[in-house]
């Protein structure tokens, strides 16, 4: 929706798309960004993007036990064109993470949907370019959690398909959900996000050169305020930021209403860092599911989701999939919330429209401060 900012904003460019806001609105499941969401944040001119993980779940249990990937193939497929509907003109992006099972025919189903982006994570998408069908226009924005793993999703696009990332999104400690950090590097000087996007940026720069385009790098991971946009963009030198925790706090979110108030509840002391199924650490909000895993009292006796390539569920003290779902579903007995380093900062629910407007008027106040200190 067309509407007057009270300053210039940058556009976030990727590729021959615009979006008037430069924000990518995090992709976050199982079920919290789905068609809702997103289409509310493409209305508002940023981009909305909705998660593939398990998102065929929402097709009905009895149709996606009975073949998964075929109902994650059509429920998303139908997110896609649901938010198209709401949304027509606006940037739809879809999260696949490499690490599910079925990523290599999600992300050609996003393709063949139309999805104008796919974000992915979670893994290195080493082979994403040859998912793509031909004659599609969806551009591919590895998530990365270091210029090191920037560098080589770079080279091997462009050595083995002559392409390279349309985007990349840098994602740090503070983030929510899994992250591709070592549990002994989170605290670490060299993984703060002021310190990996420019070295992103750096590595980029010979693929910008070989592909005659620019790559723009996405911040994500603890940005919370206006303020924190405009000091990525303007003094970092990033092109957009992502956001994910401050969207779940939003009417327009696909989460439960208890999954939202686990939020606005949430004190500092609440955030605590997990040992995920997945291998990977993450950033939970504490609660009774958690707890009762550090005692040892969950183990899934078998796997009905099939959901993760890295997850060995003889091995694993619980099922993330269903802990997932009934947390999104407002059980949060038996799930739990991934919530970003900042998620004790948010007090109240908003509409996305209120959200964006914002982060605008606190991105314009730091600008105007700039500019005066700077006259």
């Amino acid at each position: 929706m067309e509407r007057d900012f009270p300053c210039e904003v940058p556009p976030l460019r990727i590729g021959d798309l615009t979006a008037r806001v430069p924000i990518v609105q995090g992709g976050m499941g199982v079920g919290i960004s789905l068609a809702g969401l997103a289409s509310a944040v493409a209305r508002e001119g940023a981009v909305g993007v909705i998660s593939a993980a398990l998102v065929g779940f929402y097709e009905g249990e009895a149709e996606f036990f009975r073949n998964p990937t075929e109902a994650n193939i059509r429920g998303l497929k139908r997110q896609i064109r649901l938010a198209r509907e709401k949304a027509p003109g606006g940037i739809i992006g879809v999260n696949i993470m490499v690490a599910l099972t079925d990523f290599e025919p999600l992300c050609r189903a996003a393709c063949e949907a139309g999805a104008d982006i796919i974000f992915a994570g979670a893994g290195l998408p080493l082979n994403l370019p040859e998912l793509r069908p031909e004659g599609s226009s969806t551009r591919l924005a590895p998530i990365v959690s270091s210029a090191r793993a920037a560098k080589l999703v770079a080279q091997r696009w462009w050595s083995k398909y002559g392409y390279v990332p349309d985007a990349v999104v840098v994602e740090g400690p503070m983030a929510g959900g899994h992250l591709g950090f070592s549990p002994e590097k989170l605290e670490a000087e060299e993984s703060r996000l002021e310190v990996l996007v420019p070295r992103v940026i750096e590595a980029m720069k010979p693929f910008e050169d070989k592909a005659g385009r620019a790559i723009p790098v996405i911040a994500a991971g603890g940005i919370y305020t206006g303020r924190d946009i405009y000091r990525y963009l303007h003094e970092i030198g990033a092109a957009g930021v992502q956001m994910g925790t401050r969207f779940v706090a939003t009417h327009e979110c696909n989460a439960s209403p208890a999954f939202k108030e686990a939020f606005v509840r949430a004190r500092k002391e609440d955030l605590t860092i997990i040992k995920s199924p997945v291998g990977l650490p993450g950033r939970a909000l504490k609660g009774t599911f958690l707890k009762r895993v550090e005692a040892g009292e969950k183990r899934p006796y078998r796997c009905i989701y099939h959901c993760l390539r890295t997850c060995d569920y003889r091995k694993s003290p619980y099922c993330i999939a269903a802990a997932l779902i009934n947390a999104q579903r407002g059980n949060l007995e038996a799930g739990f919330v991934f919530a970003g380093a900042n998620a004790w900062r948010v007090d109240r629910i908003v509409s996305v429209r209120e959200l964006i407007e914002e982060l605008i008027r606190d991105y314009c106040a730091a600008r105007l401060e700039a500019e005066e200190g700077g006259s």
